[in-house]
C-alpha cells in the first residue's frame, strides 16, 4: 500500500516572504478566509474581488510586504489563467454548440425513448453525466430542467425519482471530472497529471452519482412528494430548429477529449517511455488543449454544420460562448493569486506541521479544508480553489496517482451540503418549485452524499494504488 501520509518539504522549498511563526500564519489564514467569506455573503462582493481583497488581507496579518504580497498575487493569478484559462474557454464552447445545436436534446430524446418505467431514473442519471462533461453546472441545469419535469408530468413520475439523478449526474461531473473549472484549477495548483486523474476520477464518480442518484432518489421521493410546476417548464433550445445533429455523432464528439487522455495517460503509465513514438504522438493528440481543441473543430462540423448553421451562425455561436465565462476565469485567476499568496508566506510549511503533529492523512485533510470553506462560502469553485492554495505543499513527493486522489479529495469536499448561500441552493428550488425544507431535504442530502460518498471511495483507492 502507497502511504499518502505528508511528508516534509524538499531543502529547496521556496523561501516564505516573511518571517511570521505558525501561530500568526494560522490567525492570518482564518482572517484571510474571514475576510473573503464575509465580502461573500455579507456585502454580496463577486467572488473576485473578494479572493483580492482577502489575499491582500492575508499578506497584511501574516505581515509580509505588501509589494511582495502583490507580487505573489499577480504572479498566482497569470499563472493559473495561463494553465487553465484556455482550457475553460473551449470547453464553454464546445458546451455551447451542445446546447445551440440541438445536440444535448439528441442525446435526451433518443436515451429516454429507449427508457421506462424503473429504467427511468438510471436514464437520467446517464443523460445528465453525458451532457454534464462539456457543460457548466449552471448551464447544464437549464437544459436538464425542461426535460425532467416533462418527464415527471408525462409519465406521471415522482419529481424527486427523476429530478435527483439528473441533479447527481450534474454535480458529480461538476465538482471531479476536468475540464471543469475546480478539478482543472486542483490539478494546476498541485501539478497532478490531467488523464490520471480523469480516469480515478470517473471510478470515483460511477459508484458516487449511482448512490446519491437512482439509490438516494428513492428516499427522496418519500420525503418530498410534489408534481412539477407547469409554470416552470420552458422551451427547449431545439425547438426552433429544422435539423439536429445525429446521436452517435453527438456523443463521439462529446467524448472526443476525453478518450483522448485518457488513451494519453494508458500510453504513458504502459509504454512509460519518453522517446516511444507512439508515447510521443499520444501525449501530443492528449493534451488538454489539443483534445479540447480537438472536439470544439469537430464538433464545429458534426453540431453546427448538422444543425444547418451558417459560418455567421457558427461565429456567433462561439462568440457568445466566451462572453459568459469572463467572470468564471477572473475567479479561477483570483483563486490561483490567493494560493500562490498562502504559498508564499509560508502557510503551506505551517500545514505541512500541522498534519505531522496531528497524523491527519493529506487525502482527509484536503476534503475537511475543501468542505469547511464550502459551507463559509457556498461556492464549489471558490472551495476548490482556496482548499488546493492551501493543501499545494502536500502534494511535494507524492506519485502521480497520489496527487490525483488529492485532487478528488479536494472536489468532493467542495460538494457537501448545499445550503442558503450557495445560488445553486436556489436554482434548484426555483425550478423545482419546492420550499426551502423540501430543498434542504432533497438538493442539500444528495450533495452531502456525493461529499461523504466521494471521499470514501477516494480514500479505498489510496489503498491499493
Amino acid at each position: 500500500m502507497t502511504s499518502l501520509s505528508v511528508e516534509v518539504l524538499a531543502a529547496d522549498a521556496v523561501e516564505p516572504i516573511t518571517s511570521a511563526g505558525n501561530a500568526q500564519l494560522g490567525i492570518a489564514v482564518l482572517a484571510g478566509i474571514a475576510v473573503i467569506v464575509l465580502l461573500i455573503t455579507k456585502f454580496k462582493l463577486h467572488a473576485f474581488l473578494a479572493l483580492t481583497i482577502g489575499s491582500l488581507a492575508l499578506g497584511a496579518f501574516a505581515g509580509a510586504p505588501l509589494a511582495a504580497t502583490i507580487d505573489s498575487f499577480t504572479a498566482g493569478l497569470g499563472k493559473t489563467v495561463a494553465g487553465v484559462g484556455v482550457l475553460i474557454a473551449l470547453g464553454a464552447i464546445l458546451g455551447k454548440l451542445l446546447a445551440d445545436s440541438g445536440g444535448a436534446d439528441q442525446i435526451v430524446d433518443t436515451i429516454l425513448a429507449r427508457a421506462s418505467g424503473r429504467s427511468m431514473p438510471w436514464a437520467m442519471v446517464l443523460i445528465a453525466s453525458v451532457i454534464g462533461l462539456p457543460l457548466f453546472f449552471e448551464v447544464g441545469i437549464v437544459l436538464l430542467i425542461p426535460v425532467v419535469l416533462l418527464v415527471a408530468k408525462r409519465g406521471n413520475y415522482s419529481l424527486m425519482r427523476i429530478g435527483v439523478p439528473a441533479l447527481a449526474g450534474l454535480s458529480v461531473m461538476h465538482g471531479l471530472i476536468p475540464p471543469h473549472p475546480g478539478p482543472l484549477v486542483a490539478i494546476d495548483a498541485l501539478g497532478a497529471d490531467l488523464g490520471v486523474t480523469l480516469a480515478l476520477g470517473v471510478l470515483v464518480a460511477v459508484p458516487t452519482v449511482i448512490i446519491a442518484g437512482p439509490l438516494f432518489s428513492r428516499y427522496a421521493a418519500r420525503w418530498v412528494d410534489i408534481p412539477a410546476p407547469e409554470n416552470m417548464i420552458p422551451t427547449r433550445p431545439s425547438e426552433d430548429l429544422e435539423k439536429r445533429p445525429g446521436f452517435a455523432a453527438t456523443v463521439v464528439t462529446v467524448l472526443l477529449p476525453v478518450v483522448l487522455m485518457l488513451v494519453k495517460a494508458l500510453v504513458d503509465i504502459v509504454v512509460d517511455n519518453p522517446d516511444n513514438a507512439v508515447q510521443k504522438v499520444t501525449d501530443v493528440i492528449g493534451s488538454p488543449l489539443i483534445a479540447l481543441l480537438a472536439a470544439v473543430i469537430v464538433g464545429l462540423f458534426t453540431l453546427g454544420r448538422a444543425a444547418g448553421f451558417t459560418k455567421e451562425r457558427l461565429s456567433s455561436t462561439v462568440e457568445k460562448s466566451l462572453a459568459p465565462i469572463a467572470g468564471v476565469l477572473m475567479i479561477v485567476g483570483a483563486g490561483g493569486g490567493f494560493k500562490q499568496t498562502l504559498i508564499d508566506v509560508g502557510v503551506g510549511q505551517m500545514i505541512l506541521d500541522f498534519s505531522k503533529n496531528w497524523s491527519i492523512p493529506a487525502l482527509l485533510l484536503a476534503w475537511l479544508i475543501a468542505v469547511a470553506i464550502r459551507l463559509a462560502t457556498g461556492s464549489a469553485t471558490v472551495a476548490t480553489i482556496s482548499a488546493a492554495g492551501l493543501v499545494a505543499p502536500l502534494a511535494e513527493g507524492m506519485g502521480t496517482s497520489e496527487t490525483a486522489l488529492l485532487v478528488l479529495a479536494i472536489g468532493a469536499g467542495s460538494l457537501f451540503f448545499s445550503h442558503v448561500n450557495d445560488a445553486g441552493f436556489w436554482l434548484v428550488k426555483e425550478y423545482f418549485g419546492m420550499s426551502v425544507g423540501q430543498t434542504i431535504k432533497t438538493w442539500s442530502v444528495m450533495e452531502t452524499i456525493i461529499s461523504v460518498v466521494g471521499i470514501v471511495f477516494v480514500l479505498l483507492l489510496s489503498l491499493v494504488l
